[in-house]
C-alpha cells in the first residue's frame, strides 16, 4: 500500500520521534521509498500499479500499454504513461524501476482511457490500445508521405500487421483527428484506405 508522509505521520503520531519511527520502517525493510514523499510498504507490488502515484494526472501509455496488448514485440522494461500540460518529459528511477511521463493534447487526454483496481488497494489508469498507439506516434518525428508511414509503423515499430487490423478502427478515426499531428492524420488515411 502506499503512504504519503503526511499518512506516516499521522499513523505514528503517538511516537516522540515520527520521523525516526519512519527512517527504522524503511531501514528495516518494512517501508520502500519511491519518491519523495510516497513510501510503499509492499516489496512485491507489481510496479505498474505505481505509476499513479508517482506522477499524476496519468495514465499508463505509449510503449509499455502496447507492450501489454501484445501490439509490438519487445518486453518493455520503463513504465510510460501519459500526462499532460507538464511541457517537458519527466523520468523517475525508483526501487520499483523507472517511470517516464510524457505530454498528450489535453483535449484527447479525457478518451481511451480504462480505469483499473487491483488488490482492491491500487487503482491506476490505463490507455486502451487504439489510444495507446495514437499516444506513442503523436511522439514520434513526424514522416513525410504514406511510404514512411508505413514503414515506421511496420518496420520501425515493429506492429504486427494483423494485430493491427484487428484493432477498432472507430476508435482510431474519433481519436486521431484530435491530436492535430501528422503522423496522426496519416494514420487516419490509413485506415480508411483499408486493408489491400
Amino acid at each position: 500500500m502506499v503512504f504519503s508522509t503526511g499518512e506516516l505521520i499521522q499513523k505514528y503520531k503517538n511516537y516522540a520521534d515520527v520521523k525516526g519511527k519512519i527512517m527504522r520502517l524503511v531501514k528495516n525493510g518494512e517501508l520502500i521509498p519511491i519518491v519523495r514523499g510516497l513510501y510503499e510498504d509492499n516489496p512485491n507490488v507489481e510496479p505498474s500499479y505505481l505509476a499513479p502515484w508517482i506522477y499524476s494526472p496519468s495514465y499508463l501509455s505509449f510503449d509499455y500499454a502496447l507492450y501489454i496488448y501484445d501490439l509490438i514485440p519487445e518486453t518493455v522494461y520503463v513504465y510510460t504513461s501519459a500526462t499532460f500540460g507538464k511541457r517537458k518529459k519527466k523520468t523517475y528511477n525508483t526501487a520499483f524501476g523507472l517511470y517516464t511521463y510524457q505530454d498528450i493534447p489535453k483535449n484527447v487526454y479525457p478518451y481511451g482511457v480504462l480505469g483499473k483496481t487491483a488488490d482492491s488497494t491500487y487503482s491506476y489508469q490505463i490507455a486502451v490500445c487504439e489510444k495507446a498507439l495514437c499516444d506513442k506516434l503523436y511522439t514520434i518525428n513526424p514522416v513525410k508521405n504514406m511510404k514512411e508511414f508505413k514503414y515506421l509503423l511496420f518496420e520501425d515499430l515493429r506492429i504486427d500487421e494483423e494485430n493491427f487490423w484487428s484493432l477498432n478502427m472507430e476508435d482510431i478515426l474519433f481519436l486521431a483527428p484530435l491530436y492535430n499531428s501528422t503522423n496522426l492524420n496519416y494514420l487516419s488515411r490509413f485506415v480508411r484506405g483499408g486493408r489491400k
